[in-house]
């Protein structure tokens, strides 16, 4: 297996999915006028009352059932965020196929750095 190529593609693939979920989450907002209960206007205010740091990732999928343009582009955000996850994951897989112990612990720790700072770290800081 080509690790090399299934890592660029997937990183490819994530920005690309990324992107159109993005894009279609502001193109619902324009759409539907903000039917998530807030306008256009009030997210791109310099002092916006929209705050992605209290969202929570159940809301967000709550929310694309009922096409909330915001709520869409939070989940591009997640999946911008779990692309290089998923490349570290690949990662770890070849460097455990390559027999390469050193750069598979290292690339786990790398991993456990990210989950730590991605999942944990808000909870201690947040509150």
């Amino acid at each position: 297996m080509d690790f090399n190529n299934l890592i660029g593609n997937t990183l490819r693939v994530g920005v690309i999915i990324s992107a159109i979920i993005i894009l279609a989450g502001v193109i619902m907002l324009f759409v539907f006028h903000g039917s998530d209960g807030y306008t256009i206007v009030q997210i791109s205010a310099p002092n916006s009352i929209v705050n992605s740091s209290i969202s929570k990732p159940y809301k967000v999928f709550n929310g694309l059932s009922k096409f909330y343009g915001l709520d869409y582009i939070y989940l591009g955000l997640m999946v911008l965020i779990a692309t290089p996850v998923i490349r570290v994951v690949l990662g770890i897989a070849q460097f455990i196929s390559e027999k390469n112990k050193l750069y598979a612990i290292i690339t786990t720790i790398v991993l456990f750095n990210l989950l730590f700072a991605i999942f944990l770290l808000p909870l201690i800081i947040g509150k």
